[in-house]
């Protein structure tokens, strides 16, 4: 199937022929028509299979051709909502690529950097709000933003919203909206609490779910490296010397791991960012700039910050650290491979982070394949150096047990009113 066969006007195709776009992937082919026909739309799908895309395309088709009808040029007609300020830049970037040719108007608003340019482009008049809730619900109790006239209301990144503590922000923005209109509604992963959220927000949808969370891409070439934990910054220098390796991002699990290994390349002589939380909203944004022109070889990100991280061509993506949760494991490699391109996706493993490696295992059905033609293996422990770390790895699991869990439910009653 080819996108012309979606039934899509011409100043898209236009735009998706520029792009390079001539094929749409899987939840592309299944969610557009849905969305075209103004249905509700529940979509299960992991990142890299093109969900951006798969309702940003039809969204601006249905305005452009309603456009005569609805003469509010100064209304926002269609809300996205997501979680951090990388996505919703990426996204925003999106309707632009993709509505060059279309005249719709839209803009991006998140938090940490002056309100004032967002504020005036919400006063020039929009078609298309891309936002992050916090700063949303900000703009809105200060009467900048009116979304009585909404048409579509989309959720992107649903899980991740609920785990970065959006509860109460998201409930606040829906009560504001429209009872009658179009809600999309997309997540990674589909837990409890995401499908409790769907049900009290949808009104009788479709649904589309592609590549689950437990899967990994075909396209991605998979190792892992067995080393020791202080030999994991000299083989990255190692592996970096191959200058056919272009782009690399690198996943750690905290911040301050993240600015560790940036110091580390500096000191190899290879050119490194860092991306996460701590960096103000221009830092981030000027790492991500220089990662994408290769102007920096190497980006080093937490989690939550490389969730709106979309590179074109990325090669590879390194585990410098194993996520404590399997299924973050499928979403980083899950930023090389994409669109069909092939990738490859190394884990550095330490001795502590085996029983984590066995929990992917599990998850995605298949052993990694191990290589171990490496200058820095992994020695083998001790008897006393064993029985130290497995005391150490149960007193862990035990305080990790012990911590409270907060709550995460946004409740029932959000469809009342629905149609």
């Amino acid at each position: 199937m080819l996108f012309q066969d979606l039934k899509l006007i011409e100043p898209i195709l236009k735009a998706l022929k520029i792009e390079g776009y001539t094929t749409p992937t899987p939840i592309q082919e299944q969610a557009i028509p849905i969305i075209l026909q103004h249905k509700d739309l529940l979509g299960c799908a992991q990142t890299g299979t093109g969900k951006t895309a798969a309702f940003a395309i039809p969204v601006l088709q249905n305005l452009y051709n309603n456009r005569t009808q609805h003469k509010e040029q100064k209304t926002i007609k269609a809300l996205v909502l997501t979680p951090t300020r990388e996505l919703a830049i990426q996204i925003d970037e999106s309707f632009a690529a993709y509505g060059r040719h279309t005249g719709i108007k839209h803009a991006v608003i998140f938090g940490g950097v002056s309100q004032n340019p967002q504020v005036d482009a919400l006063r020039r008049g929009i078609d298309i709000l891309v936002a992050t809730p916090g700063r949303l619900l900000d703009l809105m109790n200060q009467r900048f933003v009116n979304l009585s006239h909404l048409q579509v209301l989309i959720l992107d990144e649903a899980d991740r919203m609920l785990d970065m503590g959006f509860v109460n922000d998201v409930k606040k923005i829906i009560a504001k909206v429209p009872a009658k209109r179009q809600t999309l509604f997309f997540s990674a992963t589909m837990p409890k609490e995401i499908q409790t959220l769907a049900d009290t927000i949808l009104y009788k949808p479709e649904k589309v779910e592609v590549t689950p969370v437990s899967s990994t891409a075909d396209t991605i070439n998979q190792s892992v490296y067995f080393v020791g934990k202080p030999d994991k910054k000299l083989l990255l220098s190692h592996i970096l010397k191959d200058k056919s390796i272009g782009r690399v991002l690198v996943f750690t699990r905290t911040k301050h791991g993240a600015d560790k290994v940036v110091k580390d390349l500096h000191k190899a002589g290879v050119t490194a960012e860092a991306i996460h939380g701590n960096k103000s909203q221009n830092a981030r944004q000027r790492a991500l700039t220089n990662f994408k022109n290769s102007t920096t070889r190497v980006l080093v990100a937490t989690d939550i910050a490389a969730r709106g991280i979309d590179v074109d061509d990325l090669s590879h993506v390194i585990q410098y650290e194993l996520p404590e949760i399997p299924e973050t494991y499928v979403h980083r490699i899950g930023r090389t491979g994409r669109a069909g391109l092939n990738g490859t996706a190394f884990a550095f493993v330490d001795e502590e982070e085996k029983d984590l490696l066995k929990d992917i295992h599990k998850l995605i059905g298949k052993t990694i394949p191990v290589d171990a033609a490496h200058p820095y293996p992994l020695k083998e422990l001790t008897a006393a150096e064993r029985v130290k770390l497995e005391l150490q790895q149960k007193e862990n699991k035990a305080n990790k047990a012990s911590q409270p869990k907060r709550g995460r439910g946004f409740g029932r009653g959000g469809n009342k009113g629905r149609r």
